[in-house]
């Protein structure tokens, strides 16, 4: 990432001000990015690594990894005649509460949030090993409890977001801690009494089971296994897709799904997974491909066995490079996903659409390139689509203070 950081109350006039400047897309004109929210760096925050989540009511959630009080913010975008509310629901202190919170939050089915932090807290690691935190949504009163501290054996610096599955338990990633110091697959189950119970349902070893879990968070399937992938480790070191299923004792078993290789495959996935409707999995790879700056990759299943393809190898120039989001589709089956360099001769990365044709291709084209300050600059992190097919996502940069900003796509 060169020299730019990357792991690491409402400013009306700034929001208005960009709010304005909509740039249209050149690759197809109907097509439109306008920034609906510049952060200013103060008490709204600052360094935007997350991922956003929208609720029933169209209104946005995430989290800055700076800014608040110090320590990062969760925060509400909330929309209302055309203009969008910024709310700070909780500022982080650094300390038990937890510090530095990256890829933004899960809600939960009362409209609760849930997240992670790499920082804060207790135990051996420098500045606290993070926690898991949970903010109750109480008649729009919001109030953050830590459910789980982190004290390095079982895990440290969580930074990806959290999964929900049928049951209402928890599943989540470190990048680091645990037996091996090379990260864990926890889950966190709720008791009647309002605790958490939490345990390392996986420890990374460093083999082909990889190493450091990604900032991607998990998913599941219908049967409630659980997907995702490693950054590095695994048969080449490059990271590994893996599948997590449970045994007949109740055991949790990883099984490596495929490692990459390198050049002129992908290597370094930072993103996390989606399914299509036929179970096939899809990524994003920050190094490697043909030009060595990152890859889109599909992984076909066929019973057991899984075979990789390489669907789009950016070229580091104006289609964008060394992408680190997760995909999202939009209705048709197009992909579309963000680098975080690339485009401009600035390069503040691009978005970009895959869009599927015959006999399994796949056509590749740049749907708009982030400008920089004043706009927008270096998106960081997928996007998540609304009911009518417009996508929202965050940059970590950009802006007139160059603080983010929270940006929406419209194909």
């Amino acid at each position: 990432m060169g020299n730019r950081k990357f792991s690491g109350f409402v400013s009306v006039v700034i929001a208005q001000f960009v709010a304005m400047t909509m740039v249209v897309i050149g690759a197809r004109a109907a097509s439109t990015t306008t920034v609906v929210y510049a952060f200013s760096g103060g008490p709204d925050g600052e360094y935007l690594d997350t991922d956003l989540v929208m609720d029933n009511a169209g209104n946005l959630y995430g989290t800055t990894v700076q800014g608040g009080s110090g320590s990062g913010t969760v925060f509400q975008l909330a929309p209302s005649a055309g203009r969008w509310t910024h709310t700070v629901l909780y500022p982080f202190t650094g300390g038990a509460d937890g510090a530095e919170p990256y890829k933004g939050v899960t809600l939960d089915a009362e409209g609760n949030l849930y997240g992670t932090t790499v920082a804060g807290g207790s135990g051996p690691c420098e500045s606290g090993c993070g926690v898991v935190f949970k903010l109750t949504n109480s008649a729009g009163v919001w109030t953050e409890s830590v459910i789980h501290t982190f004290t390095g054996s079982d895990g440290s610096g969580p930074g990806s977001g959290l999964t929900f599955d049928k049951a209402g338990n928890l599943y989540g990633m470190t990048p680091t801690g645990g037996t091996y110091g090379l990260g864990v697959i926890y889950q966190l189950r709720p008791s009647a009494t309002g605790n958490w119970w939490f345990r390392v349902i996986h420890t990374f070893t460093g083999g082909v089971d990889g190493s450091s879990g990604s900032a991607g968070r998990l998913i599941l399937d219908h049967a409630g296994n659980l997907y995702g992938v490693t950054t590095v480790g695994g048969a080449n070191g490059k990271g590994v897709a893996f599948k997590l299923h449970r045994s007949y004792t109740g055991a949790w078993i990883l099984k490596p799904l495929y490692a990459f290789k390198d050049q002129p495959d992908g290597a370094l996935p930072y993103g996390g997974l989606i399914f299509d409707r036929s179970g096939n999995l899809y990524g994003t790879t920050y190094y490697a491909g043909a030009h060595d700056v990152g890859t889109v990759y599909k992984l076909t299943h066929r019973g057991d066995s899984w075979t990789e393809s390489v669907l789009y190898s950016f070229k580091g120039a104006l289609d964008g490079s060394s992408p680190i989001s997760t995909l999202v589709r939009d209705a048709a089956g197009n992909l579309y996903g963000t680098t975080s360099e690339g485009g401009t001769r600035g390069s503040y990365g691009v978005i970009f659409k895959l869009a599927p044709g015959s006999n399994n291709s796949w056509t590749e084209s740049v749907a708009y390139r982030f400008p920089g300050v004043p706009g927008a600059s270096l998106p960081y992190n997928g996007m998540v689509a609304d009911s009518v097919g417009n996508f929202y996502g965050a940059t970590s940069h950009g802006g007139p203070t160059n603080d983010g900003t929270i940006y929406k796509f419209t194909p």
